[in-house]
């Protein structure tokens, strides 16, 4: 079995009356990737914001990598940011239209100074891992296409080897067939590297291809969770049925879908 790298309790996140999570347990293991899938509203982002330490949690323990984020001076926070990356919804608004990819991928490893010369062979490799080729380092974000852009996301996250990887909706702006290239890099490279990561979904036939596990949440509660094999073949919540029937990405899904 795998240590457990990532263990959250009884989460609890206010904005003001408003319960957005809600006695929220979550735990990975090393090496392994979790699903957390709902629909725009659930609390997804807000797990993500509370691990990283952005959003401060009124209630629970969010144990990483070894320390509690909640009580976390100023300092730990920093070095554990360098241990946590998050992959962008929108990597277009996250790249600098003033920098050059190798400018942006020297800054990962070296914020504040970026200098490409000493990790050129560095950013040529992760280049070519996410399926760039090496040359394309001097170019800018807007000579890319959005699923150029995606794969310049993923390897600025993983070319400084963190422990832990947050993918949040990283493909929901894609086009279906860009968006399947991606997550078959997703697979390889989470296969090859071992890599621990929570994946951020709206859909469920999405997180199937990357997930070991799944967490299910519903305004702010989790449903339910388990394994995927588990959870696509027996769900036992109405809203994670629902989910599994909807289209990918369909609209017509709304939350104030009756119980069952």
């Amino acid at each position: 079995m795998s240590d457990t790298l990532v263990n959250v309790t009884d989460l609890n996140v206010h904005f003001g009356t408003s319960h957005v999570l809600q006695d929220v347990s979550v735990s990975l293991g090393t090496g392994r990737t979790v699903g957390v899938v709902g629909e725009s509203g659930s609390g997804k982002s807000t797990l993500a914001k509370a691990l990283v330490g952005v959003v401060p949690a009124s209630g629970g323990e969010i144990w990483v990598d070894g320390l509690d984020v909640r009580l976390a001076t100023r300092r730990e926070l920093a070095q554990y940011r360098r241990r946590i990356q998050m992959i962008p919804q929108d990597p277009f608004s996250s790249l600098s239209p003033r920098r050059t990819i190798a400018q942006t991928l020297a800054e990962a490893i070296e914020p504040g100074r970026g200098r490409v010369r000493p990790y050129q062979d560095r950013i040529a490799h992760w280049l070519e891992r996410v399926g760039l080729d090496a040359s394309m380092m001097h170019r800018y974000p807007h000579e890319f296409s959005g699923g150029q852009r995606q794969r310049i996301a993923i390897a600025r996250g993983l070319i400084i080897d963190p422990s832990f990887v947050i993918a949040d909706e990283i493909t929901s702006a894609l086009d279906v067939s860009v968006q399947a290239q991606v997550l078959e890099l997703l697979a390889d490279i989470r296969e090859s590297l071992g890599l621990t990561m929570m994946f951020i979904s709206h859909n469920l036939a999405v997180v199937q291809h990357v997930s070991d596990d799944v967490v299910v949440l519903y305004r702010g509660v989790v449903v339910e969770a388990g394994p995927v094999a588990q959870i696509f073949s027996s769900p036992q919540h109405w809203y994670t049925k629902a989910l599994l029937e909807a289209d990918p990405g369909s609209p017509g899904f709304t939350l104030d879908a009756p119980a069952a």
